[in-house]
């Protein structure tokens, strides 16, 4: 009988010692938990992160498109500098149309509407 006490003392001592183990491994657990979940925090809204590269990847894509839209821009203006350095006809067209300006023994008419008299 001496010997089943013996056995049951072993037992408790490592019941006893097994739940600060549990416990050790729990906390470890959960400090290995939180570190992974602040890793892809910072992953996905980290300066270098996946939010800020979808953010770099678009501002990109927006700053592109205007510059391609000036240099659309600038193609018509050059073509525009060089038509008014070198085409008199075009000249005298924008003249009378922008500027109503008419050569000499030209008559100039002015139509009137009658919906922005009344």
């Amino acid at each position: 009988m001496s010997f089943k006490g013996k056995s049951s003392r072993i037992k408790r001592k490592r019941v006893a010692g097994s739940s600060s183990v549990d416990t050790q491994k729990r906390i470890i657990r959960a400090i290995l938990v939180m570190g992974a979940v602040a890793l892809l925090i910072l992953f996905f809204f980290g300066d270098h992160g996946l939010y800020q590269l979808y953010s770099l990847k678009k501002e990109r894509a927006e700053v592109q498109d205007k510059i391609n839209a000036l240099r659309e821009e600038k193609i018509v203006l050059e073509g525009e500098k060089t038509k008014l350095q070198t085409d008199y006809k075009y000249i005298e067209e924008l003249a009378r149309e922008k500027y109503r300006m008419a050569k000499k023994g030209e008559k100039v008419f002015k139509v009137i509407d009658k919906k922005k008299e009344k």
